[in-house]
């Protein structure tokens, strides 16, 4: 069976004015129990004994990954927890005078995944490609200062900013409000700086610019 592949737009990130493209592959859903009868037609073996041995690995790989382990399955991947600051918790800093976190205060939010190198050969030596489209980056009516404005405004109504805040304000897709995002934090004379990193990263006004 054929898979599609999208042509998506992105923004530029070399300063050079023109956008840049890369593919995705169009995804179909597949439930578990469509891969367990999958699993059951090609290897001819019990759908309840397939079931049981899925459920197995999941729950201890949770149990191992809650302990600390990195757990190498081999031919699937290395699965790790990921830890952050809970939601309505701020990104802690190493800065004098911040207070430091408890356990409470963090969580498991989400678990990182290296697929093995075989997984991906074998994956690409049974794919077959076919067009399925385009995705063009989502244009914003704003001009770059009344981006900046609203975020501006925003900011003096809340504690902090993320990524997906931003582009509700612009009409900006998220690819590209993060990046937009990511250069007013570096440019003093925006009034905007970050906090935090990857999933936990927020933005406020710099300190000098509060009232």
């Amino acid at each position: 069976m054929y898979a599609k592949y999208i042509k998506r737009e992105v923004a530029d990130l070399n300063g050079t004015g023109r956008t840049q493209a890369y593919y995705k592959m169009k995804l179909r859903p597949m439930t578990f129990q469509e891969f367990v009868s999958l699993c059951h037609r090609e290897g001819r073996t019990d759908e309840s004994l397939i079931l049981g041995v899925m459920s197995l690995v999941s729950e201890k790989l949770a149990l191992c990954m809650a302990e600390g382990y990195s757990v190498k399955l081999d031919g699937i991947g290395t699965f790790n927890a990921k830890l952050g600051v809970r939601d309505d918790m701020l990104p802690d800093a190493f800065e004098e005078g911040e207070s430091n976190r408890n356990a409470k205060s963090i969580q498991v939010n989400g678990v990182s995944y290296r697929a093995d190198k075989n997984l991906i050969s074998n994956t690409d030596r049974k794919c077959v490609l076919v067009r399925g489209g385009e995705s063009r980056l989502k244009k914003s009516p704003l001009s770059p200062e009344e981006r900046i404005g609203k975020a501006r405004d925003f900011l003096k109504a809340h504690i902090f900013m993320r990524v997906p805040d931003y582009a509700r304000l612009t009409g900006l897709s998220r690819s590209t409000a993060a990046e937009e995002l990511r250069k007013l934090a570096a440019d003093p004379s925006s009034e905007i700086m970050s906090r935090g990193n990857r999933s936990q990263k927020v933005y406020i006004l710099r300190p000098e610019t509060m009232p």
